[in-house]
């Protein structure tokens, strides 16, 4: 498994051959996902509720690689309940962020867009319980993702990283 994740990586990173780009600059996507995994404390948790996620980005910058830079916002919603004897504890957090994102031209494959980035947020938490205080805080994360456009306009897309979720599956809308 762990050599065909490094294979997948190489491919996506130095592959140099030109084909037809999905992400160019001017494209406008509005993604609506669905997270996997994650967390924002140390606690463990009794439940915890799938994220969810929307987000907008615009390629701004076509520069050597081949590539266009993306710049976009995002919102996102996730909350985790602790129960112990006497009580319970919540938080939900409202995630809102500034993108940007790599998203690499290079490969060979028609109707695939596969990016990098990072995001810069603002973690809104709503907590509820006994145990301690906490707070809303900034943030900043990193992720990696891949879109296949089924037509010009509709595409699902999957992103690993450390966000609102660990793995977010989701659709796209190309305007």
């Amino acid at each position: 498994m762990k050599k065909n994740i490094l294979y997948l990586t190489f491919l996506v990173l130095f592959s140099t051959t030109v084909s037809a780009q999905e992400f160019v600059k001017g494209t406008n996507v509005i993604n609506a996902g669905i997270g996997l995994g994650g967390t924002f404390g140390s606690y463990a948790t009794t439940s915890q509720s799938l994220g969810l996620s929307a987000s907008f980005e615009r390629g701004i910058w076509e520069i050597p690689g081949p590539g266009v830079i993306s710049l976009g916002g995002f919102l996102g919603y996730k909350s985790y309940e602790y129960d112990f004897f006497g009580g319970s504890d919540r938080w939900t957090y409202t995630i809102v962020g500034v993108r940007g994102a790599y998203h690499f031209n290079g490969l060979n494959v028609e109707k695939l867009d596969v990016y990098g980035g990072v995001m810069l947020s603002y973690n809104i938490l709503s907590f509820s319980g006994t145990s301690g205080d906490f707070g809303s805080r900034p943030s900043a994360t990193g992720f990696v993702g891949g879109r296949w456009f089924f037509s010009d306009s509709f595409a699902a897309f999957a992103e690993a990283g450390y966000g609102v979720a660990y793995l977010t599956l989701g659709v796209s809308f190309r305007l």
